[in-house]
């Protein structure tokens, strides 16, 4: 990538790196971290598990579309070098409104010169197709988790039903764009949203050969590698699954008695109504309203709630400046 691109990525994350630390309560936030103690190191070392798992996904990705026309590029990505990538990529997505706008293009950019503009693309619409489908599998299967484990009120059959009906059909689409590809319908959606549907519809003509392309890449994942295919899903999926450790570790604190499967809970239904403020950066107030909802759900106190989301946001922060340090320390590379 270009160091105009990467300073321009770096500057405009740290630029929002710095309102978002404006918002926290300093004081407030080192009493958080005092009383949380060597679990919240548990917390950050956690997530270098969790990004960890995200990249074995897009690895395995990248080396599985259109491995027979560039075998000899694909040995030049090393997975470090895309856990390096990963981290950024996160980073980016937590300081972006709107989220995806802002780690995919650095993906994209960052990868095309080693395997080419057209599978970079593909990788990274696949590993985003896998990394959200993931999260419909962990809302759906929350639904018998909280119907077995916690008390069941008129409202809550109300709220899982929907959660289901929903979280079924997104995955029908998803496994339909796996079958079939999903840039070039993503692309004629676009021809017909105002504003947009100016620049699409000329795009759209002179790119119809590489959109085609590039579901060609996405259906091949699906069709011909089905073990391949699984096990990013896997991946994606377990990376989801730890994270609703964090809950965990950070309750412990304050309540010795609770359980890991209040921990899935609370975290599911929290990245539900986070991810429906995608359009916020770093999901600010979605994410807390989200913690203190689903604790007091579970019959917790709103103090749990508002700990646990002050040291997860604490936490987001301190991988964001990582994240955006190692944009830097990949141009120093280059």
């Amino acid at each position: 990538m270009k160091s105009k691109y990467q300073n321009a990525f770096f500057i405009f994350g740290f630029l929002v790196l710095l309102v978002m630390a404006t918002q926290l309560d300093f004081a407030q936030v080192w009493e958080g971290v005092s009383h949380a103690g060597y679990w919240f190191l548990a917390v950050i070392a956690l997530w270098a598990v969790i990004y960890m798992l995200n990249t074995a996904s897009w690895y395995l990705i990248i080396n599985s579309i259109g491995n027979e026309q560039n075998v000899c590029r694909t040995n030049r990505v090393s997975f470090w070098w895309l856990y390096k990538i990963t981290i950024s990529a996160f980073a980016l997505n937590y300081a972006t409104p709107g989220g995806l706008m802002g780690g995919e293009p650095y993906r994209i950019m960052s990868l095309s010169p080693k395997i080419g503009t057209q599978r970079a693309s593909s990788s990274v619409i696949l590993y985003v197709m896998t990394h959200i489908y993931s999260h419909f599998w962990i809302w759906l299967l929350t639904v018998p988790l909280y119907i077995a484990t916690e008390k069941m009120t008129p409202l809550s059959y109300i709220v899982l039903s929907l959660i289901s009906i929903i979280c079924l059909t997104a995955i029908w689409f998803f496994i339909r764009g796996y079958k079939k590809g999903i840039a070039q319908t993503g692309m004629n959606i676009l021809r017909h949203v105002p504003l947009l549907k100016r620049w699409a519809r000329p795009f759209l003509e002179r790119n119809q050969e590489k959109l085609l392309e590039i579901d060609r890449q996405i259906a091949a994942l699906h069709n011909q590698n089905p073990r391949t295919f699984m096990a990013t899903v896997f991946f994606e999926f377990n990376s989801r699954l730890i994270s609703a450790l964090e809950i965990f570790f950070i309750l412990l604190v304050i309540m010795p008695e609770v359980r890991i499967t209040q921990c899935i809970i609370i975290y599911s239904y929290t990245t539900l109504f986070a991810n429906m403020l995608f359009f916020m950066p770093l999901q600010l107030g979605g994410r807390e309203g989200g913690f203190v909802m689903s604790t007091e759900g579970l019959s917790m106190t709103a103090r749990a709630g508002i700990f646990v989301a002050l040291l997860v946001r604490v936490r987001e922060l301190i991988w964001t400046t990582i994240g955006l340090l190692l944009i830097k320390f990949d141009k120093k590379q280059a």
